[in-house]
């Protein structure tokens, strides 16, 4: 009575409804359009004086014109059961498997897309009605699904109870390091004042030793000063010819050995050099500017040390000779007489350590106003001071080793305080995986996983690891997927991250890995934390 073109659907049994009263069932039949589900049926109820009015309320139509196979509706809401309407929606009612919606342009295309053959039914297609053969395959897989979860539930509980277990022996932990922690201050503060007090007592022994040798170096550094002092002024005596007590540029021309290029003349160029670049010099300033330069050359002419294997070495060394002489002919700064040749001063140095090693003296710890023991003393301590020093090295040892036990037990406190702080779910059935790391292989990387730490992946030829990600936290708040961020820049790109999908398994393990986007990493991982199993849980119902 709906199509005026002989639709076929006319008025389908739609729902039975079982009312058992005393024995009587009663059964009631809606009618509907085909096409049509139960729950939409309601809005096609034939009243209103045989009208249809357009779902979207902007036409009224003869009921004989839906399903009539043309389009008068904007909304496609008169033909639910055939392909006139572009925006139209077919259901499949699938009675025994499940209802389906289709878009409209699929009825009567000749293609089976409901089990129960419905949206085929003005076609030459032979369709057959597979629901009830899907529905138990269907139904089978439910019921192997339904049974690992209700098997990985046990397993989750399991973890759960671990895990609660485990955060709770870590709160006691906690507050067992607490106790230990103010011990372990007092110790420190106890064991610091004793080290202040034996380095004080200490520093005043060997402050009698620095004083001695200070003035020691001052004595030896003001002799030094006084030697260089006189060999320049018996060296400027010399080159100073015509005794007018001014050096001039004449005056060392006439000496070959100022020669810097090895020519056979010295020239003006080269004379000037040496007086740096002055005319003339008075004898202070030949001391301060000139002789640096000049000593060189003398020594090199009294064949006091090796001369450089080029020219240019040479003018290199001559021109920052104020600064390496000691280093490369091991003359002292200042201009004193030389000692020992360099690598035979080397020599000795390493044979006087080796000397002080075998007489067993200890080392002591350089802090603010203490002598630094790696500069040995030029007189052996008394055995008083010695013992001073040892009292103050095991009264620093001791204080070492409190103020590192206080800074373990800190340590270990925060990374109880990171773990209590962590989110494991919601009855800590997660917390069991916190520590574990996971690794799957592919054709090229190793890609690993640490929950609530860190993803990463690594070539399998053994090259460096990249960080994919860092924990950051839960993505739903369902429990069923993990964020990690801020892992290694891309090259030209952004940091690389991970997004964790956890699934309902009877292991923990990763089932696979893909970069859908550039440096965007997606896990695919199973374990029995992620399995939530109701007895009474909701199902979903066949239509009749």
């Amino acid at each position: 009575m709906w199509s005026r073109r002989g639709e076929e659907s006319g008025w389908l049994l739609l729902l039975m409804l079982a009312v058992f009263s005393c024995g009587i069932v009663v059964l009631t039949e809606l009618p509907r359009p085909r096409g049509v589900s139960i729950s939409r049926a309601s809005l096609y109820r034939v009243d209103n004086g045989g009208k249809f009015v357009c779902l979207d309320g902007r036409k009224t139509i003869q009921w004989e014109q839906v399903n009539d196979d043309y389009c008068d509706c904007e909304d496609g809401s008169d033909e639910p059961g055939t392909a006139a309407c572009p925006n139209g929606v077919f259901h499949c009612t699938n009675a025994g498997y499940k209802p389906l919606n289709l878009p409209s342009s699929r009825v009567n295309d000749g293609i089976c897309d409901c089990c129960d053959a419905s949206d085929e039914y003005g076609s030459r297609t032979n369709c057959i009605n597979s629901c009830s053969e899907l529905g138990k395959e269907d139904r089978l897989r439910e019921k192997q699904r339904a049974e690992m979860a209700k098997m990985g539930n046990q397993l989750r509980s399991e973890m759960s109870q671990r895990g609660k277990a485990m955060k709770e022996e870590q709160r006691i932990r906690f507050a067992e390091l607490e106790r230990s922690r103010g011990e372990a201050e007092a110790l420190r503060q106890e064991k610091g004042a004793i080290k202040d007090e034996a380095e004080a007592i200490e520093n005043a022994a060997l402050k009698v030793y620095r004083d001695r040798e200070e003035e020691a170096r001052r004595a030896k550094q003001e002799a030094d000063a006084m030697s260089n002092r006189d060999e320049a002024e018996e060296t400027f005596l010399k080159y100073d010819s015509n005794q007018n007590q001014v050096l001039e540029i004449a005056e060392l021309q006439t000496r070959i050995v100022f020669d810097r290029n090895r020519d056979g003349s010295v020239t003006e160029d080269e004379a000037r050099f040496f007086l740096d670049d002055h005319e003339q010099v008075d004898f202070e300033t030949f001391v301060t500017l000139c002789w640096p330069k000049i000593k060189p050359f003398l020594m090199l002419d009294s064949g006091l040390f090796k001369p450089p294997s080029d020219v240019e070495e040479l003018e290199r060394g001559t021109e920052e000779a104020d600064l390496h002489t000691e280093q490369d002919d091991g003359y002292d700064l200042d201009g004193s007489e030389p000692t020992q040749h360099y690598q035979e001063e080397e020599i000795a140095e390493n044979e006087q350590e080796e000397e002080e090693d075998d007489e067993g003296l200890e080392e002591q710890e350089v802090g603010e106003g203490q002598v630094d023991t790696a500069e040995e003393p030029k007189e052996e301590y008394d055995p008083e001071t010695k013992e001073l020093i040892r009292m103050a090295n095991d009264a620093r040892n001791q204080y070492t080793e409190a103020d590192r036990h206080v800074r373990e037990i800190e340590q270990e406190m925060k990374n109880i305080e990171d773990l209590l702080n962590k989110d494991y779910g919601k009855d800590e059935e997660y917390a069991p995986l916190n520590g574990e790391c996971l690794n799957l292989e592919d054709r090229e990387y190793v890609y690993k996983l640490c929950p609530f730490d860190k993803a990463i992946q690594q070539p399998k030829n053994g090259g460096p690891e990249t960080r994919l990600g860092t924990w950051e936290n839960w993505a739903n708040g369902e429990y069923t997927a993990m964020k990690y961020t801020n892992g290694a820049t891309c090259w030209n790109g952004p940091a690389r991250s991970a997004f964790v999908h956890l699934e309902c398994g009877l292991d923990t393990r990763i089932l696979s890995v893909s970069e859908p986007n550039r440096c965007e990493y997606e896990y695919r991982m199973q374990t029995p934390a992620a399995c939530f199993f109701k007895e009474d849980g909701n199902k979903e119902h066949d239509e009749l």
